[in-house]
């Protein structure tokens, strides 16, 4: 039934929907989290369209909760869909409660855009009875079964995925600067008071270039002229809310001496190009950054297709003190799997030097270059090189 309802209202299949389903079987409780405007709200109606739905966006709505929560959730007899929750953490207490007193699964849909807030109030009170999903923007896969993809990558790097810029006729540049502008106003003050939001702002332009690449929190430090503690708690911030996300080093079994600080990865390109001030798919390809872009692209999309399908974790990047890199060590059905990524449309051999020199000491360790050409081939047993396209199927 939701398919047909998605077909009628525009909106876009998403593949986390089947792991929704058997989580809402599974739980007293669902709590579905990721970026703010990424779907999170559409996903719930159309996969829990019998219940009820309600806002705690809205001031009017919060302060209705606030003032009698008890009386507030009596009203749900077989539970409602409940957006943006952090915005009440009293709520958690209550509902605590309510779901003990029902051994029905899926009572309550819980949505919210920030990570950090969800994840301390479950713990203090729903521990156990909630079953936790992170949504992220739309897929170059969900686009594709949607036969909304585009033939050219740089279209996808510039617009992102966010579901509004897919549906509708916006200005990709204009939508940013609202959804950046809301962002700071609203979910920055709500998990930190920033009182220096000029230097805030700074911030996330000096993170944009910092993408794809080791985070130097002494570096940014100096740049905006605070300390590395507040770099740090900032960091947590953009992470906590999916404007970025740290990826950490791969260090296990490994004799040699490796880098151990995290790589620095936006969520979505279209939002990274908007502050880098990126706004054509010429300037994009000149741009000295498109390296980086391209990968953060590539491994985003690896992150959204294992999210969608209930799988967290597994992605690093390796690095030793010699300089010798892979982009990603991913982990995979009890297997680890070294990829490299090259925005080159044409493929040479120098482009595998890192998986080489990887499986030097994993043996066993499948390799595959992703690059920005389109031609598939396979070197060897354990060598293959993919198209940009093949993302989806990784």
């Amino acid at each position: 039934m939701s398919r047909e309802i998605a077909k009628h209202m525009k909106a876009i299949v998403r593949q986390i929907e089947e792991d929704v389903q058997a989580t809402a079987l599974q739980f007293r409780a669902v709590c579905i989290v990721g970026p703010r405007q990424s779907g999170k709200t559409t996903l719930s109606k159309l996969v829990f369209g019998n219940k009820p739905y309600f806002s705690l966006e809205n001031p009017k709505n919060q302060a209705l909760v606030e003032h009698d929560i008890d009386g507030f959730l009596k009203q749900f007899k077989t539970g409602a869909v409940l957006d943006e929750v952090q915005r009440v953490p009293d709520l958690f207490r209550y509902l605590q409660e309510v779901i003990d007193n029902n051994t029905k699964r899926g009572q309550f849909i819980l949505t919210g855009s920030n990570n950090f807030l969800l994840q301390q109030q479950i713990s203090q009170s729903l521990a156990g009875r909630v079953g936790y999903l992170e949504l992220l923007p739309l897929s170059y896969a969900e686009l594709l079964q949607a036969k909304r993809a585009e033939e050219d990558i740089h279209k996808h790097i510039l617009k992102g995925g966010y579901p509004e810029l897919w549906q509708e006729k916006i200005s990709t540049e204009k939508w940013m600067a609202s959804y950046l502008q809301t962002y700071v106003q609203r979910d920055v003050r709500l998990i930190r008071n920033i009182t220096n939001l000029g230097a805030f702002n700074r911030f996330i332009q000096i993170c944009a270039t910092y993408a794809g690449q080791i985070v130097n929190r002494d570096a940014i430090s100096k740049d905006i002229g605070v300390d590395t503690k507040t770099v740090q708690a900032w960091l947590t911030l953009l992470e906590s809310s999916y404007i970025i996300y740290l990826m950490q080093p791969y260090h296990n079994n490994l004799n040699k001496r490796i880098v151990k600080s995290p790589k620095l990865y936006f969520y979505d390109t279209g939002l990274l190009c908007y502050l880098l001030n990126i706004q054509s798919e010429i300037a994009l390809q000149k741009n000295k950054a498109y390296g980086a872009i391209f990968e953060n692209w590539i491994l985003t999309e690896i992150r959204k297709n294992r999210y969608n399908h209930g799988i967290a974790g597994g992605m690093y990047y390796f690095r030793d003190s010699s300089g010798n890199e892979v982009d990603l060590i991913l982990e995979k059905q009890g297997h680890v799997l070294a990829v490299e990524v090259k925005a080159s449309k044409k493929y040479t051999s120098d482009m595998l030097s890192g998986i080489r020199y990887w499986q030097k000491y994993n043996r066993d360790s499948q390799g595959i270059l992703i690059y920005g050409g389109h031609k598939d081939e396979s070197l060897d047993s354990l060598v293959s090189i993919q198209g940009w396209k093949r993302v989806a199927n990784i």
